[in-house]
């Protein structure tokens, strides 16, 4: 239309994106949009106010159709296309939320069952309106327990779909917090999908470990404190997994699972069993991003306050090593879990070999640099701690700059 010389008429332009209506739609204040500029003001978060008069924008659901305006438009349309203005088409009818409580019956039937479930996940895909109605219909919780009767069946069909669905248009709080028994079977049934096989592998995976994470963390502790040597193993198995196998978000997904539910003692053993601290250890030496580091770092600090934790810690070659290169590196929450680990290490675990490591790996020299900037309190507090600890024998090499190290353990 840019290059067109045709005056188009004033109220036939949208006011958000200054084009020709295609689908024009009247909010409540009486100022008429394009459906697609409006549900993507109100729905992206740009403002829940009305762009023109600034008065409130309850929902999108409260937008009329503006037919008649639309047909002035098509007229217009229709009688300038010598001139290259584009026909527009009579929209489909908008689809709503009782559009999606008849998908999920459907999905109670087998004949249509997968049919529905494509729908679904096309539907979902599409645009931000239709997932507010799939949430309102109840979807997330008609694909959760279409997840929970595949378990039951030892099935696979569908699940793909199902899965990619909870994935687009996440699982609320609400759906999430349900009751306890059903918690635990929407969790077997979750933990049983990553052992599955798919064509999409690597998306399926990834969409099973979110669910899973939106799962665990509004569980009840009465939930989290029944998990099974299992869950972990699978948990962890993920984390060994190279991000051609599940993406990245998959990867935080499942780090966000162990970290809720490091909190009970009876976990972290199962974690350490699994081979956790290993597999966190390897997922840190390939220098992943910043978000992964710190969750990596907040599980290792839970698991190192057990002796099974810090034994397996000190057994990896790599562990001091890496934690004391992410001081500094990182950001402030990592600083602080790093020098936990490391606090944990040297009080309960400072054998000669540690703390020989310590200066071997730059553990030392990285805590006095800290000492330097400006931290918490508390933290620098525990990092002092750590030096005094173990200075008597540090003094003791003469690869130490003793003039540094003496003057933080006054």
């Amino acid at each position: 239309m840019e290059d067109i010389d045709v005056e188009v008429p004033k109220y036939f332009i949208c006011p958000i994106s200054f084009q020709i209506m295609r689908d024009p739609v009247t909010a409540i204040t009486g100022i008429t949009y394009d459906r697609e500029s409006i549900e993507q003001w109100l729905l992206k978060g740009k403002s829940t106010n009305c762009p023109v008069t600034q008065q409130p924008l309850p929902t999108v659901s409260d937008l009329t159709p503006n037919h008649t305006l639309r047909r002035l438009i098509q007229a217009w349309c229709n009688e300038n296309a010598s001139l290259g203005v584009d026909r527009i088409p009579t929209p489909k009818p908008s689809i709503d939320k009782f559009h999606f409580l008849k998908l999920i019956k459907q999905l109670q039937h087998p004949d249509s069952k997968m049919k529905a479930l494509k729908e679904l996940d096309l539907l979902a895909v599409k645009n931000e309106r239709n997932r507010k109605y799939m949430v309102e219909a109840g979807v997330p919780k008609a694909m959760l327990s279409f997840i929970v009767n595949c378990f039951k069946e030892d099935c696979v069909s569908g699940l793909e779909e199902a899965l990619s669905v909870l994935f687009l248009i996440r699982i609320p709080s609400a759906e999430a917090n349900l009751l306890p028994k059903q918690n635990d079977q929407i969790i077997k049934s979750l933990i049983w999908v990553l052992g599955c096989e798919f064509n999409t592998q690597v998306m399926a995976k990834s969409h099973a470990v979110s669910a899973l994470k939106s799962i665990i963390e509004t569980a009840s502790s009465v939930v989290l404190e029944r998990l099974e040597p299992k869950f972990f193993e699978m948990i962890v198995g993920v984390l060994k997994q190279c991000t051609t196998r599940i993406t990245q978000q998959g990867i935080n997904s499942a780090l966000h699972v162990l970290l809720d539910a490091c909190p009970w003692g009876r976990n972290r053993l199962m974690m350490v069993e699994s081979g956790a601290v290993s597999a966190l250890i390897e997922l840190e030496l390939g220098s992943p991003e910043k978000r992964t580091t710190e969750l990596i770092l907040g599980i290792l600090f839970h698991l190192c306050s057990c002796a099974d934790g810090r034994a397996e810690f000190l057994r990896h070659k790599g562990g001091i090593a890496v934690v004391t290169k992410r001081i500094m590196r990182v950001s402030p929450a990592a600083d602080d879990r790093a020098v936990l680990i490391l606090s944990l290490i040297s009080k309960f675990s400072a054998t000669s070999w540690v703390v020989h490591e310590m200066l071997e790996v730059g553990t030392v020299t990285k805590l006095c640099m800290l000492l330097q900037l400006d931290c918490a309190t508390y933290l620098k507090e525990k990092t002092m701690e750590i030096l005094r600890s173990h200075s008597d024998d540090w003094l003791k090499f003469p690869c130490i700059d003793k003039s540094v190290l003496t003057r933080y353990i006054k």
